[in-house]
């Protein structure tokens, strides 16, 4: 993977890709983690002398435009992109970045990709609108991804959570333009990565959240590097039904009888391993929490925080819940991704990590 500091971004401008998908609902935006992780790569690029950094990402899902025939979309007469929704529109997302970066934010509310050399003079940070409007987003279509890599001279990515997809803005821009990893997307892959290969012992993984299917590549994979495994979450009843064998060193909870929390027996023997553990990670709440079923999820924060030397805690509904207990300041490495955590916790191949080679 090629690391920004190998990169000459000097005179150049930048096209950084960014992790924006965040609740706009939200009034303190301007504390979102996945914000202020841009930081760093900003302030590197616009300190080493880039011209213009163009910041990119998308917003949730948009709907599919009502027409996908080609020319009716160019000829729509509104001038917006075909799947625009205002309340998906990243221009949301000026004054909490501007406070975030400490500098102003110019937003482009179109792409011009009939003339992409009028955003030559605009000023140093520019906010383009959420990739998803466009379909050739996620179709990953190549002159999608042309139009995007003629926008700038060097492409940077810093949006780990989206880089198991391959989506243009993700796999397309880099195979067009020189490339490089921002300095949290190199963060997060080193310290998944140390987590694989050279843990300090004894380590303790907690997998809880449901989707049996995407937790068991996990689950197998964590299984041969930590000594136990925690298994919670609804996970267990998935276990069962699908009479699923697991590792000897995976223990899977048992949940009350409402079949909505792990049980206080449970409680015990997650708090009595984690509580030997040097390293641990975390991906995924014991129980419901969002229907008030959080004393697992708690007693499992409770006892990393007190007892692991080194905690790394990940996916989106951990990091709500623990930020909604002003927790998450308390573990060593918050990752910003859910799928993309998972997907290479289970020792695959990202494809927007795979592109930066």
């Amino acid at each position: 993977m090629r690391l920004l500091k190998d990169l000459e971004v000097s005179g150049k401008r930048i096209f950084l890709r960014a992790d924006l998908d965040v609740d706009i609902s939200n009034s303190e935006l301007n504390k979102n983690v996945r914000l202020r992780n841009l930081l760093p790569s900003v302030d590197y690029l616009l300190e080493n002398g880039a011209k213009q950094v163009i910041v990119a990402g998308h917003i949730g899902r948009p709907s599919p435009a009502a027409s996908t025939d080609a020319k009716a979309l160019a000829d729509k007469s509104d001038g917006k992109p075909p799947n625009y929704d205002p309340n998906l529109s990243t221009k949301n997302l000026v004054e909490p970045l501007e406070r975030i970066l400490g500098r102003s934010v110019v937003f482009k509310d179109d792409l011009e990709f009939d003339e992409p050399e009028s955003l030559k003079s605009l000023t140093q940070l520019l906010l383009l609108e959420n990739l998803r409007f466009w379909p050739g987003e996620e179709a990953n279509d190549a002159e999608f991804a042309k139009k995007l890599a003629d926008l700038a001279d060097c492409f940077v990515n810093d949006a780990f959570a989206v880089c198991h997809r391959a989506h243009a803005s993700m796999v397309g821009v880099p195979k067009l333009l020189p490339h490089a990893a921002g300095l949290h997307l190199q963060e997060e892959v080193e310290t998944l990565s140390k987590l694989l290969a050279q843990p300090e012992k004894p380590f303790v993984a907690i997998v809880g959240g449901a989707k049996i299917e995407t937790k068991i590549p996990l689950i197998e994979n964590l299984s041969r590097v930590a000594d136990k495994v925690l298994v919670g979450g609804y996970l267990p009843v998935e276990i069962e039904k699908d009479n699923v064998e697991l590792p000897k060193n995976v223990l899977v909870a048992t949940l009350g009888a409402d079949k909505k929390d792990i049980d206080e027996v449970s409680v015990k023997k997650f708090s009595d391993v984690i509580a030997q553990a040097k390293t641990a990670v975390w991906n995924g709440p014991m129980g419901l929490y969002e229907d008030g079923f959080e004393k697992g999820t708690v007693a499992v924060a409770e006892a990393l925080i007190e007892y692991a030397k080194y905690s790394v805690v990940g996916g989106g509904e951990t990091s709500d819940f623990l930020a909604s207990k002003k927790l998450l300041d308390s573990f060593s490495f918050v990752s910003s991704g859910g799928g993309a955590m998972l997907e290479f916790l289970s020792g695959k191949t990202l494809p927007a990590i795979a592109a930066l080679e």
